[in-house]
Formats: structure tokens, C-alpha cells, sequence
């Protein structure tokens, strides 16, 4: 079946909140121990989309699959042409194609937007899934924060991994 990428709306919460309540329940790649709730997750969404960042989600058959957005890397006005992205995959959707269609819409969006680089922060080192991901779309390895997190009763790591958007650093911004 073929994976639909489009803007995330208002109805799209719920499925958005499954994906992610599942994720902090019972993944490593978000250090949240307790699943926000709808109201929580639609609140989130409104503030990344007031920022002007784009919110996607993946249908397959006429159902929200995964999610992807940008948000602000750090509120500094010096980092404003830095975004970070985070990208979660409903749990039976896992290696079946979301990830590698959410993520390069993600990177072209951000790109289209003027931004000039993109940070991944993954939780924990053993999140092989997401490294690779990240990886095939030029993504490199940019440190470890070893051990910043405590769940599920083991210590995790923080990954960074960085993919220049448009030119990069190569021109100032605008140029």
C-alpha cells in the first residue's frame, strides 16, 4: 500500500497520541515517562505550527501511521536557521516504509522554509532504527551525551546526528 504524506490536522490527534503514547510507554526514544494526552499533543502541535514549522503525518490506507515535525533547536535568535525533527512510526508500521517517507519530506520542507540545518536528537545509542534512518539521508554523527536519561531502568544516551538543509553553511542565510 501506498504511504500518503500530508499536512497533519486537527483530527489526526488522536492517532498522533496513540503513536507517541506507545513510543513513551514503551521505547527509549523519548525520555518523557508519562504519555501526554490529547489536549497535551494538540497543544504541542499548535505551538509548532505557530512557529511557522511544518507537522506531517503519514496515511496508509486512511490511516495515520506516523508523524514527523521541526521545531525550534534552542531558542537563542542565533540559532533560528536551526531546526530539530523528530519522526515516530506507529509500533505495527515499524520497518515498513513510514520513516524513509517521513523523513525526506520533512528535510524538503525545512529546505523550502530557508532553514540551514537540521539536528536529530535520538534517545539512546541503541536505537539502531533511527540512526540508520537518519543516516540514509545524510545525516552524520555529531556526539553522545552518554548516559543523560533514566528509564525503563537503564541509563540512556542522547545521539546527535546533523544534516546541512539547502546550502548549508556554505552562503549566509537569505543568500
Amino acid at each position: 500500500m501506498d504511504i500518503i504524506i500530508r499536512e497533519s490536522a486537527a483530527q489526526d490527534i488522536p492517532a498522533i497520541t496513540a503513536i507517541y503514547g506507545h513510543a513513551v510507554r514503551h521505547g527509549r526514544g523519548s525520555f518523557e515517562l508519562n504519555p501526554p494526552d490529547a489536549a497535551e499533543m494538540a497543544r504541542r502541535r499548535d505551538v509548532i505550527l505557530a512557529g511557522g514549522y511544518p507537522y506531517l503525518v503519514a496515511e496508509r490506507a486512511g490511516i495515520v501511521v506516523g508523524y514527523t515535525y521541526a521545531g525550534v533547536y534552542r531558542p537563542r535568535p542565533a540559532y533560528r536557521f536551526t531546526v530539530e525533527s523528530s519522526v515516530y512510526v506507529a509500533p505495527d508500521q515499524q520497518g515498513a516504509g513510514v520513516g524513509r517517507a517521513l523523513l525526506p519530506a520533512l528535510l524538503s520542507r525545512c529546505e523550502a522554509d530557508g532553514y540551514r540545518l537540521m539536528v536529530a536528537v535520538i534517545g539512546d545509542s541503541g536505537n539502531a532504527a533511527s540512526i540508520a534512518l537518519h543516516a540514509r539521508f545524510g545525516f552524520i554523527h555529531a556526539g553522545v551525551l552518554p548516559a543523560v536519561g533514566w528509564k525503563h531502568g537503564v541509563w540512556l544516551d542522547s545521539v546527535f546526528m546533523t544534516r546541512p538543509l539547502g546550502a548549508g553553511a556554505t552562503t549566509p542565510p537569505g543568500a
